[in-house]
């Protein structure tokens, strides 16, 4: 299919779009910047404190300054960016540490927590109290309950959901905790509840945040003993089931979780959870790690250029308050106490949704032009030609194969290859060697650079996982193979073992089949697996080779060895595939598209591009394109101007475009670019831009004079510059006589 654009703006021109309101694109993202200390007269440095946001301030009580446990309350306005202590009634809780809060309604709800005197190590015990501190009036109230109550403890979690308090975990003097409790937060009797937990719990940890996102609490690390891990652990309120989230990051291909640690924070923002700080294996690490709930991978943020990142920390605490996120205080290098304040402006652009719209194609199977038979039993499986070659030269040779054996046929037949579209057969490739079921888990790589299972606790995935790595190094897609690789060395356990092991022998699988004799053999597995029933069962060859191999180690590692800079992404493989274009690509991405193909196929397989009743540049065109084939958002400021309608006019499945477009236009105006953008925002009539531009041009005039871009400007825009150069001017002589006016006396 070819797509018409334009070199040149056609047709009537019609108004630009205003900018959409609350599109959460700041112009500082990912910046970190250093913000009023707290002066010592209102509050001492301090760790192991709470903090909650309420309306534009945060609120910071307890914790210790390295001598005594605190119990002041004092508070930062973000708007003033100032200091003070809060105004407050009633009887606090006693001085703190470890303790939690929170925030519901008009109140701060503070529990438990470490207590007495440090100094003098005195009345030192936990505390199971719970105090409510009102916003609006100030006062301090000690709740009383009936029934039972949680074991005091501290270094616990706390969360707020469904008009309750859920506290979670943390540390009763003598042991670690993993029991939950809830109690509601409002009427008027007041009664704690303990939750019975479904699922894989985590296991009994203190010094560990929570963040509460999508109707779930999510925990991550923490102080577990010897099973301190870096797991994230999700516990879903309704059903009050808790989930592992330990290996999506491996069928993703993405980077691993943060390291192990605790003393860190972390919250929830958009679609995000972000966790800063802690004590990682002895190190206080400052780096920002950021776990995108929608495609389930973790992240590194980077900083924005001229940030004042924080230093490493622990027993910090931070909250959020629109879209920043606040940290204060904590423990830094020698056990020092900090009173930094800290700001982090989030980036929170629409994500992505290339993998989305993909594998939403892949599943509806609209348009499909090539169908695989598959297996000795040859099931039918339809897709797409134009992303079958983009990610598999082995796939592509075999439908180039198919497409000139079916033109041979045409050419027998009717003695021509140009039949009709219509009237042609869909293109068939057949993999007789190929298990269906793993050629679907292929087929959803290839769309959406994702690993999905139907039941991914079935017994026999690894099985299918061995099925799927054969098929990758049979179609050549580097990168599935390192996935493959990578899950199968985390999922092969005693268990399942001599299964795997027994398969890669058959399957030809050397890699695998050494990764198992090397597990097998190791000395804390080798008693288990050799006395098991299965291994009595194995065929005799592979029972031999154990033993000899256990009698005569490798000098080699187990390990299975992978790359990850081997194979491409979705995104490179797609990129350049541009022009001509495919139907089956722009109809998975727009819905305009969508419905033009399902409707009716154009004339001569050609679309004219408009946005609008605008004909975009070739130049902008190509930013379409991109952005459309692999996501793409880099573009000259002035292609955003004709891009800016796009995403609407489309149908695309989110304002990503947009948003990035907006952006550009914010930053990225130069004396360099001005005169482009001018003109492009004349004929695009987006005025608020135009005079922008028009403001540019009179301040840099100088400089903007000489470009070769002013001598092709129309005549009204010329004109236009003119009349802004004398508007300057005007008001200019206008300040002067003022001035002058003034002191005339002189």
């Amino acid at each position: 299919m070819i797509l018409a654009g334009s070199s040149s703006m056609g047709g009537s021109t019609t108004s630009g779009p205003p900018v959409p309101a609350g599109l959460p694109i700041p112009s500082a993202a990912n910046k970190w910047k250093r913000m009023l200390e707290c002066d010592e007269f209102v509050g001492a440095r301090r760790s192991k404190h709470t903090v909650v946001a309420y309306k534009d301030a945060i609120y910071v009580f307890g914790g210790d300054n390295g001598k005594n446990m605190l119990n002041d309350l004092i508070r930062f306005g973000v708007k003033d960016k100032s200091w003070g202590r809060a105004f407050s009634t009633g009887t606090p809780p006693a001085p703190r540490y470890h303790h939690s809060a929170v925030v519901h309604g008009t109140s701060m709800f503070v529990f438990g927590g470490y207590t007495g005197d440090i100094h003098s190590n005195s009345n030192l015990t936990n505390k199971n109290d719970l105090f409510e501190y009102n916003f609006q009036n100030g006062q301090w109230t000690e709740w009383k309950f009936v029934g039972r109550t949680p074991v005091p403890r501290s270094a616990h979690g706390a969360a707020v959901y469904d008009n309750k308090l859920w506290i979670y975990a943390g540390y009763d003097g003598n042991a670690r905790l993993n029991d939950m409790w809830t109690i509601r937060l409002t009427g008027e009797t007041h009664q704690w509840e303990e939750v019975q937990q479904k699922g894989e719990c985590p296991p009994t940890c203190c010094n560990f945040p929570v963040a509460v996102a999508r109707g779930c609490m999510y925990v991550f690390s923490g102080q577990s003993g010897l099973q301190i891990t870096n797991t994230l652990f999700q516990f879903n309120f309704k059903d009050k089931t808790w989930r592992r989230i330990s290996n999506e990051h491996i069928l993703r291909g993405a980077p691993p979780p943060p390291a192990r640690r605790y003393g860190h924070t972390m919250v929830h923002h958009d679609r995000f959870l972000y966790v800063f700080g802690g004590a990682a294996d002895s190190t206080l690490p400052n780096d920002l790690h950021c776990y995108d709930l929608d495609s389930q991978v973790w992240s590194t943020v980077i900083p924005a250029p001229e940030s004042q990142v924080p230093s490493g920390r622990l027993f910090h605490a931070a909250a959020v308050i629109g879209d920043a996120m606040y940290i204060f205080g904590g423990t830094i290098d020698n056990n020092v106490r900090s009173g930094d304040m800290y700001r982090f402006q989030f980036s929170s652009y629409p994500k992505c949704t290339l993998q989305d719209d993909f594998g939403k194609f892949l599943q509806n199977r609209q348009f499909c032009d090539v169908q695989f038979i598959v297996g000795a039993d040859e099931a039918k499986v339809s897709a797409h030609i134009a992303m079958i070659v983009a990610r598999s030269q082995f796939l592509r040779a075999k439908i180039l194969a198919a497409r000139d054996a079916r033109n041979l046929h045409f050419e027998k037949l009717f003695g021509t290859t140009e039949v009709p579209f219509a009237e042609r057969p869909i293109l068939e490739v057949k993999l007789p060697n190929a298990q269906p079921e793993a050629f679907e888990m292929v087929l959803n790589y290839i769309y959406t650079d994702r690993i999905d299972f139907k039941d991914p606790f079935c017994n026999k995935i690894v099985l299918l996982m061995m099925d799927v790595y054969q098929l990758a190094v049979q179609f050549y897609i580097p990168r599935l193979e390192q996935l493959c690789v990578q899950y199968l060395e985390f999922k092969i356990s005693k268990t399942n073992v001599l299964d795997a092991l027994y398969n890669a022998d058959r399957m030809g699988l050397t890699l695998i089949k050494d990764h198992c004799m090397g597990f097998i053999t190791k000395d804390d597995h080798f008693n288990d697996i050799v006395m098991s029933p299965e291994f009595a069962a194995l065929e005799k060859m592979l029972i031999v080779e154990i033993i000899r191999k256990k009698q005569n180690p490798s000098k080699h590692s187990t390990d299975m060895k992978y790359d990850k800079t081997i194979g491409t992404s979705l995104e490179n493989d797609m990129a350049g595939k541009v022009i001509p274009a495919h139907k089956s690509i722009l109809a998975a991405r727009c819905t305009y598209f969508q419905a033009m193909f399902r409707s009716f196929m154009p004339a001569d397989n050609t679309v004219n591009i408009q946005i609008g009743d605008i004909s975009p540049s070739q130049e902008a065109f190509s930013s379409l394109l991109r952005y459309i084939y692999y996501g793409d958002t880099k573009m000259p400021p002035e292609d955003s101007l004709y891009l800016f309608q796009a995403p609407c006019f489309y149908g695309f499945t989110n304002n990503r475009l947009q948003a990035f477009c907006k952006h550009n236009l914010e930053n990225n105006i130069t004396y360099d670019n001005v005169l482009q953008i001018l003109e492009a925002s004349d004929k695009m009539n987006v005025p608020d831009i135009k005079n922008y531009a028009l403001r540019m041009v009179v301040h840099n005039f100088s400089q903007v004079a000489r470009l070769p871009k002013m001598q092709e400007l129309t005549r009204e825009l010329l004109l236009d510059v003119i009349l802004a150069v004398a508007d300057k001017g005007d008001k200019r002589i206008s300040h002067d006589s003022t001035f002058i006016s003034l002191y005339s006396d002189i």
